[in-house]
């Protein structure tokens, strides 16, 4: 039973690396104009993406991206990104950093987080602003899908840190991946299988993330992590408790996947599964109150749709101003898909959506 399971994860990511391999022979798209300089930002690679000056010498906004692929696969190097960056910094005139953060295998969390922290904190610096013409009042930190990850937890620190003289105006999560606590939320339960993100293939995604073992796949997809009996695990429930958190149109009729009886050695063995610099929805009220207004994107097609719902609701609760931009029609990951020949209507419709909110509010 193992060994089926690790053989449908090992073809998914054969798939998703032969995709990604062969989008990335494709000509890059936008202006020739965009100026694109690799740099080390405190030990972490990143890829600048300058607009060319207007002639009034204005400092300019800036957004910090992060890309996904579930903490194990892409690049800010590849065309997907590459393009998407290129068409952000030509769109609102921005000096877009994409970091190159280290992947599974070669690291684990919380390598991936620090190395999303390390490289946002040195940009943040004013010298380090002045070098680029950003004006350190207009900053955004943003990503899509595990990157939505890395930005939410990067966000969420830089929050707590009282020395920081720069500090991100806005928050702009794509598809984000918030959570690991229960894996029958409502959209879960409705695309286990949808392709491009099916339920075991996240759930794997989180077990080589956390450093665990594949033999854990089953309990987790059950909710045995997080059952009754799981001491450690209580204290978060109310903090994602999709029934009051998720709109009737998202809970549909599914119903709670409560164990009362579960395995409480997993979250011992595996503490980052209750981390909130890994599962950034863990969070508390304090730390969400002290968060940048807020942008997440969610589709309806797609097994994430929830985590991002369930963490724009609790940040509003907060006090924060939030807007989910929720689109009916899409899929988890279809924003980069913008070029031939995968150029769907999907992510032409929802990089636009997005684009328009950070020109609108950065």
């Amino acid at each position: 039973c193992h060994l089926i399971h690790y053989l449908r994860l090992s073809h998914h990511l054969i798939v998703l690396n032969y995709l990604i391999w062969t989008f990335d022979k494709l000509k890059d798209v936008s202006s020739e104009d965009i100026k694109i300089t690799d740099a080390v930002f405190d030990g972490v690679e990143v890829r600048v993406f300058e607009p060319p000056a207007k002639g009034d010498e204005s400092l300019k906004r800036s957004v910090v991206y992060i890309h996904g692929g579930g903490w194990a696969l892409a690049s800010a190097r590849t065309s997907l990104y590459n393009n998407l960056c290129r068409i952000m910094a030509e769109s609102l005139n921005a000096v877009v950093v994409s970091v190159e953060y280290r992947l599974v295998p070669e690291a684990r969390f919380p390598e991936q987080y620090h190395d999303a922290l390390r490289a946002t904190k040195h940009f943040l610096q004013p010298g380090v602003l002045a070098e680029y013409s950003v004006d350190p009042s207009r900053i955004a930190i943003s990503g899509d899908s595990a990157g939505g990850n890395l930005a939410a937890a990067v966000c969420q620190q830089l929050s707590k840190e009282e020395d920081l003289t720069v500090r991100p105006k806005l928050q702009a999560l794509i598809y984000p991946v918030l959570q690991a606590f229960d894996f029958n939320t409502p959209s879960y339960q409705q695309n286990m299988d949808m392709p491009v993100l099916r339920r075991f293939v996240m759930i794997n995604y989180w077990i080589d993330y956390v450093n665990g073992h594949y033999d854990l796949a089953h309990e987790l997809l059950i909710n045995n992590h997080t059952a009754l009996n799981v001491g450690r695990a209580l204290s978060f429930r109310a903090r994602l408790n999709w029934t009051s958190l998720l709109p009737p149109s998202f809970k549909k009729s599914y119903k709670p996947v409560v164990q009362t009886t579960g395995t409480a050695a997993i979250v011992e063995q595996l503490p980052a599964l209750l981390d909130v610099r890994a599962v950034p929805l863990l969070a508390d009220d304090a730390t969400l109150a002290r968060q940048p207004r807020t942008y997440v994107l969610t589709c309806e097609n797609d097994v994430l749709r929830d985590d991002g719902a369930m963490y724009a609701m609790r940040l509003e609760h907060a006090g924060v101003p939030v807007t989910l931009d929720h689109f009916h029609d899409c899929f988890h990951g279809c924003m980069i898909f913008t070029v031939w020949p995968t150029d769907f209507s999907a992510g032409v419709q929802t990089r636009s959506s997005y684009i328009k909110w950070l020109d609108e509010n950065l």
